[in-house]
């Protein structure tokens, strides 16, 4: 990417070049001063953000960053500090802070630079770079104009929390003593609305929902009228709620939520929470975690996705893999030190997970969210979840909820102030069917998921 087209349009100050003589000073200085291996990234954000509030601009806030870190490695000692001044002074000094750091760290054999035949050395292209030349006033008729949708889709949408249009813009250099060196620019954009609606009346009552685009791509976003029509729909289907007697029955998540469920299994085969022995799925490969007709696969190469990267946050090599298949387990999420602390290689995840697809074979092109209420038939069908009530060291899963009740496979009318509760280990082995419906949610794919019982508990 050529440095004209990194600072037009986006804001952004610094050249790709510019990072690459910044972070080459770093690990020279480093070496000069004697440490073993030495990493450093350059980065800068920059970015724009807009509300507005029952067509008022609300709020109109620029954010602008920019960092130099460095790592510094004596033997098996680490010491990392970082700066947001760029004179050559200041890295000298940030430098020298992380070589004094490590030479006080204790030894931690685990400690180090990635192994060098894992690097990424010829880093691809993803087309993850689309910066939105927006104008505050632009973003605020953005925003008014999604708010206003939601406000005229019906007489029963009475208010509303705003609605807001953000662009951010973002690149990075990135290099180490083991051979990497490679960096890009990314880019994120989002349109969103909560609308409020209500009924009249003694008891009047209030429902509110929200609804949102997010793309690295402007042009690849939801209008802004029909984002503000779906969302204040969502609120009004939520009007007349009541809370139902506790029950055990089968509970169908709907897909934004059930990404949750997707991060809830990436948290628990993740390195840290393995090597601490914090995670309910422990030793888990090869292991049947989900039923036979569940895959989950990693692509870090989608063009253009929100969780593509050529390279982890160490500069190892991003590869496309099946993580389960068959519902087994055929892979953790490890960068080189939590690889390292449990014997094994690293899986190029330092900093996450990247674009995953939760599918499963059973899934048929027609099965839509009224297919799926079908198979759910009579249960609760989740479009809300509330509180933190996870805990991943037994796998117990207690959460807020709100959604609908649904009889032989028809909504029967919406619930709130309710709590599913389970087990997350029970709920994957108990997933019966995943809908085409895929919604994307940041970095995770995935259908309405139907699990096959939990307890609802009530008033």
């Amino acid at each position: 990417m050529n440095h004209a087209h990194l600072q037009a349009h986006s804001g952004l100050s610094f050249s790709r070049e510019f990072f690459e003589n910044l972070v080459d000073s770093a690990l020279q200085h480093a070496k000069k001063l004697g440490a073993t291996d030495a990493g450093a990234e350059a980065s800068e954000g920059c970015g724009l953000s807009v509300s507005v509030r029952k067509g008022e601009l609300e709020n109109v806030e620029r954010n602008r960053d920019k960092s130099l870190g460095v790592t510094v490695y004596l033997g098996h000692r680490r010491g990392n500090a970082s700066t947001s001044d760029f004179s050559p002074a200041a890295i000298e000094r940030t430098v020298e802070a992380a070589f004094d750091i490590a030479r006080f760290t204790a030894e931690d054999p685990m400690a180090g630079l990635p192994d060098e035949g894992d690097i990424e050395t010829e880093p691809r292209e993803l087309d993850l770079f689309h910066p939105w030349a927006l104008t505050s006033e632009q973003a605020a008729e953005l925003a008014r104009q999604c708010e206003a949708a939601a406000l005229q889709t019906s007489r029963r949408i009475t208010n509303s929390e705003g609605a807001a249009v953000s662009a951010q813009h973002s690149h990075f250099f990135s290099a180490h003593t083991h051979g990497f060196r490679g960096g890009y620019a990314s880019s994120r954009h989002s349109i969103s609305v909560a609308p409020i609606a209500s009924l009249p009346g003694r008891n009047a009552e209030m429902q509110r929902d929200a609804w949102y685009s997010s793309m690295r791509d402007p042009v690849a976003l939801a209008g802004p009228a029909a984002i503000g029509r779906y969302a204040a729909e969502r609120a009004l289907s939520r009007l007349g709620a009541r809370k139902i007697a506790t029950i055990e029955c089968p509970v169908l998540f709907e897909s934004p939520v059930a990404a949750g469920l997707l991060g809830g299994f990436v948290q628990a085969v993740s390195g840290g929470a393995l090597y601490r022995k914090s995670s309910f799925l422990l030793d888990c490969l090869g292991q049947q975690v989900f039923p036979r007709h569940i895959r989950i696969h990693e692509d870090p190469f989608v063009i253009g996705g929100k969780g593509s990267s050529p390279f982890d946050d160490e500069g190892v090599r991003s590869v496309p893999r099946d993580v389960v298949a068959d519902g087994r387990v055929q892979g953790y999420f490890l960068s080189s030190y939590s690889a390292r602390k449990l014997g094994m290689r690293t899986t190029g995840n330092a900093g996450g997970s990247h674009n995953l697809t939760l599918t499963s074979r059973l899934t048929k092109p027609g099965d839509d969210l009224d297919e799926m209420l079908r198979k759910l038939g009579t249960g609760l069908f989740v479009i809300e979840l509330m509180g933190q009530g996870v805990n991943y060291v037994t796998g117990d899963y207690s959460r807020g909820a709100s959604g609908f009740w649904v009889e032989n496979g028809q909504i029967a009318y919406p619930v709130h102030e309710i709590t599913i509760a389970g087990n997350l280990k029970d709920m994957f082995m108990g997933i019966q069917a995943v809908g085409a419906d895929v919604y994307n949610l940041g970095a995770k794919s995935i259908g309405s998921v139907l699990v096959n019982r939990m307890k609802v508990a009530g008033s």
